[in-house]
C-alpha cells in the first residue's frame, strides 16, 4: 500500500492555517493604515519596529549581550519620524544620533568591558531594524506613496508565497543546506515567477511603470528577501533559538515576519525611486 504524502503543513515546518491567518491580518493591517493616511503607516512601522527590536534585544542576551533597549527604541522612533519629515538625509542623521547616544547611554550605565560589545549591538539593532525600514517610509511618502508601499508588501508576499508553494512541492535542491535547509532552488524559481506577476499586474493597474520592469524587479526581491532569510536563519543559529517569539501564530516573532520586508525595502526605494525616474 503507497504512503500517503505528508501534509503541506507538517513538510513546511509550521501551522499553515495560523500562518495564513496572521499574514492576512498583518495585510489588513498595513492596508488599511495605507487607505487612511499614510501618516498611519508610519505609525505602524514604528509599532513593528519597537517589538522587533525588543525581540532580538532579548535573544542577544544568549550571547551575554545587554543591549540598551530605551535609547535604541527612542533612536527608532527618530529614525522613522525623521524618514517621514525630513527625507533620506535626515534619516542618516538621525541614525548617526542613535548611535552615539547608544555609545554613551551604555558607558554611564555601569561601563565595564562589555560596554562597548553592548553599545556595538545596540547599534547594530538600531541599524538593521529601524534604518531599513525607514527605507519603506520614504516610498510611503513618495506622491503615490500607498501604491508603492503595497506593491513593495505584495512583492515580499509573493516571493515567500511562490518560494514556499513550489519548494514544498517540488523542492529537491537547496540552496545552502547549512543555513536553511528547506530553501531551494526550486523555490527560487516560484519566488522569481510570482514575484514577477505581481509587479506586472500592480505596474498595470496602478503604477505608472513599464512592464519591462517586472523581472528585473522579481530579481531583485528574490536575491534581497532570500538573503534577508538567509541573514536572519544564520543569525537565529547563532543565538541558539528557533524563532525571536511567538507573538505571530504560525510565524514567530515579529523578527521572522521582518527579515526578509528588511532588506528588500532598500532595493525596493531604489528601484521605485531612482531606477525608474
Amino acid at each position: 500500500m503507497t504512503e500517503a504524502a505528508p501534509p503541506i503543513a507538517s513538510r513546511a515546518g509550521r501551522n499553515l492555517p495560523a500562518a495564513i491567518a496572521t499574514g492576512v491580518t498583518l495585510l489588513a493591517i498595513v492596508a488599511l493604515s495605507l487607505a487612511f493616511n499614510p501618516v498611519a503607516f508610519v505609525g505602524v512601522a514604528i509599532v513593528a519596529c519597537l517589538i522587533g527590536i525588543w525581540e532580538l534585544a532579548r535573544a542577544f542576551t544568549a550571547r551575554g549581550l545587554d543591549v540598551p533597549v530605551l535609547p535604541v527604541w527612542v533612536g527608532a522612533i527618530g529614525i522613522l519620524v525623521n524618514a517621514w519629515v525630513l527625507g533620506a538625509s535626515g534619516m542618516v542623521i538621525a541614525l548617526v544620533l542613535t548611535a552615539a547616544t547608544v555609545f554613551v547611554w551604555r558607558v554611564l550605565d555601569g561601563g565595564g568591558p562589555g560596554a562597548v560589545q553592548d553599545a556595538a549591538a545596540g547599534i547594530f539593532v538600531a541599524t538593521y531594524i529601524p534604518f531599513l525600514a525607514g527605507f519603506a517610509v520614504l516610498m510611503a511618502h513618495e506622491h503615490n506613496g500607498a501604491a508603492l508601499v503595497a506593491t513593495f508588501i505584495l512583492l515580499v508576499v509573493g516571493n515567500d508565497t511562490g518560494g514556499y508553494v513550489v519548494g514544498v512541492l517540488f523542492g529537491k535542491h537547496p540552496i545552502a543546506p547549512s543555513i536553511s535547509p528547506k530553501k531551494s532552488w526550486e523555490g527560487a524559481v516560484g519566488s522569481f515567477l510570482l514575484t514577477t506577476a505581481v509587479a506586472a499586474v500592480a505596474m498595470h493597474l496602478w503604477m505608472d511603470i513599464p512592464l519591462w520592469w517586472a523581472p528585473i524587479l522579481g530579481v531583485f526581491i528574490v536575491i534581497t528577501a532570500t538573503t534577508g532569510d538567509f541573514a536572519e536563519s544564520l543569525l537565529k543559529r547563532d543565538l541558539g533559538i528557533k524563532d525571536f517569539g511567538i507573538i505571530l501564530p504560525g510565524h514567530g516573532g515579529m523578527m521572522d515576519r521582518l527579515d526578509s520586508l528588511l532588506l528588500t525595502a532598500p532595493a525596493a526605494w531604489l528601484v521605485f525611486t531612482v531606477g525608474v525616474r
